[in-house]
Formats: C-alpha cells, structure tokens, sequence
C-alpha cells in the first residue's frame, strides 16, 4: 500500500508538469471535486478540468517551471498540503492576449485530500490578480 504522500507527489508532478487528466486520473477519484477562490479558475469544478486547465497552461507558457518549497502530510486529516512557486514567460500562443514576454513567479498551495489511497478533492490557494499583472493579461 502506498503513501499517500507518495501518491500526492506523483500526482503533484504530473499535474505541474503538464500530463493533464490521462497522466493524473490514476491518483484520483473519477468524480474527485476542484476549488480556488481565483478569477480564472472560478469555473472549474473537477480535478479532471484543472489537470487539463494546467496541460493548456504549459502551451501558453513553454519551459514553465515550479519549484517546490514545501510538502507535508497531515495523517489526522488525510490531506497533504504542497506549497510552491510556478515560474513561467508567456512565450507560446493562448490566453487573451498575443505573447507579452513578460514573466511571473507566483506562490501557490495546492491541499489534497484523500479518501484511501485517491484524491477526493484538492483546493488551490493563489493570487491569480498578481500573476496576471505580472504577465499583462490584467
């Protein structure tokens, strides 16, 4: 039986590194539910849609990179929280505007819950205002 701090990092990796919904579905419930209180992603319901969400974000920005800061699991409550910075140049086509060149660093945390060994719902905390300034979409 694996961790499942173990199964959130794999599941982290494939879901940051572009791999969207058929390269993150293994560690999830098929109905596993998604929340952010963020303006671009005030739509999305399912883990399914936010994993693809982030395989469209890798397009828009090629050579997207996260570094993790921190990764701590929380066995009373059955969730792991993931905390890093997604660093990205909006390059490739997509989004509301043409390529800006512009860049971001923006802090993020993800906390997947789990029921066994899948991911029932995970929420994403971030300042989606800042990142979008820092791009010139906003």
């Amino acid at each position: 039986m694996a961790s499942i701090t173990s199964l959130a990092e794999a599941f982290f990796e494939a879901c940051e590194t572009g791999k969207g919904w058929d390269g993150c579905s293994e560690y999830c419930t098929p109905d596993a539910t998604f929340s952010a209180q963020a303006e671009p992603l005030l739509e999305v319901k399912t883990l399914a849609q936010y994993t693809d969400w982030m395989k469209g974000i890798i397009a828009v920005f090629p050579g997207a990179r996260y570094e993790l800061k921190s990764f701590a699991t929380d066995a009373t409550r059955n969730n792991v929280v993931a905390y890093a910075v997604f660093h990205a140049t909006h390059t490739g086509q997509g989004g509301p505007v043409p390529p800006t060149g512009l860049s971001m660093s923006t802090d993020y945390v993800y906390v997947m819950q789990f029921e066994g060994e899948k991911i029932v719902q995970m929420t994403k905390i971030w300042h989606s205002g800042l990142a979008l300034k820092a791009i010139g979409w906003a």
